[in-house]
């Protein structure tokens, strides 16, 4: 009887534009001899099912799912159990994406982050005081945000002016917390406004240029960064790694006019990899294979292990 195969890398997805991404992270672990296994919605179900019962194996999840079927949480839960390398598992992703939470974390970790005031649910408590000493130092416009929805800016109001906004704001989603904060305005530097976004893939950083209004990236390479005094970027993101405990995600950016370093969204834990080539606001090529690639690495190193062992 042939033994059931054995996959370095299995990629868990449920998002039509990951193809593109899943098709990257396959190809750099084809060029270092590595068996990859994507596994998308329609595939979840069978591959749960000879997973559990020995028909294959893997050695690395990199879940791109999030929980989003019953067939990709029970997949990751028995990896877990069989103590296979998940990236990431749904309890640290759950914990990473709570922006109030984040908040505390990363304002204890020393960075620099909007001023904030964090309101409860409003399913919990429906009236909340605002009084003005508690909203001035926000300035107007502010930002009010809740701290779980995810998905692009769903939620977010972006020019808040005063309590009626606020109120407003709760109702869109009553069980959520939501976050007040100081509106960012980025200094100008080469032409571009100073917000970022940065990358951290399995210990390696990768910055990019993003424009917090059009939501174009430009790519950012090291000696740039170097020249325009935006190194200390990179040691941001790692506080961030350290703190939020994660392994692959993105966090937003932003240099003032008075020169300070302000991340201004926490953590994004699943990252948009779309390719700049097939959608204008996608992330530059380069840097989505350079992030497939250290995938790709980590996957090969954990097989090194293995067969060294």
């Amino acid at each position: 009887m042939a033994p059931a195969p054995r996959y370095d890398l299995a990629v868990t997805y449920d998002w039509e534009y990951d193809k593109d991404f899943v098709r990257l992270v396959e190809e750099a672990a084809r060029a270092r001899g590595l068996a990859t296994l994507p596994v998308p919605p329609a595939e979840a179900g069978r591959a749960l099912e000879a997973f559990r019962s020995g028909g294959l194996d893997f050695r690395v999840l990199l879940d791109r799912a999030s929980g989003s079927s019953p067939d990709f949480v029970a997949l990751q839960a028995l990896a877990a159990e069989k103590g296979r390398d998940v990236i990431e598992r749904l309890d640290k992703l759950r914990w990473a994406s709570d922006k109030a939470t984040m908040h505390l974390e990363l304002l204890t970790a020393g960075l620099e982050i909007p001023h904030t005031v964090i309101l409860p649910a409003a399913a919990a408590e429906p009236e909340v005081a605002l009084p003005p000493g508690l909203l001035a130092p926000l300035g107007v416009p502010f930002v009010v945000k809740p701290a779980n929805t995810t998905g692009g800016s769903a939620g977010v109001v972006a020019d808040a002016s005063g309590p009626a906004d606020v109120l407003t704001a709760r109702r869109t989603y009553p069980a959520d917390k939501y976050l007040l904060q100081e509106k960012i305005v980025p200094e100008t530097v080469a032409g571009r406004r100073s917000w970022f976004r940065g990358f951290y893939v399995l210990g390696e950083v990768h910055l990019t240029w993003w424009d917090d209004r059009t939501h174009i990236y430009a790519e950012l390479g090291p000696d740039e960064a170097v020249s325009l005094g935006l190194a200390p970027i990179y040691a941001v993101v790692r506080t961030i790694a350290r703190v939020s405990r994660l392994r692959f995600f993105s966090t937003e950016i932003a240099r003032t006019s008075g020169g300070r370093i302000v991340v201004v969204d926490y953590v994004n834990e699943i990252c948009d990899m779309r390719l700049r080539s097939v959608h204008p606001d996608g992330v530059p090529d380069a840097v989505v294979a350079r992030i497939a690639g250290r995938i790709a690495a980590h996957a090969g190193a954990a097989a090194a292990r293995e067969l060294s062992g």
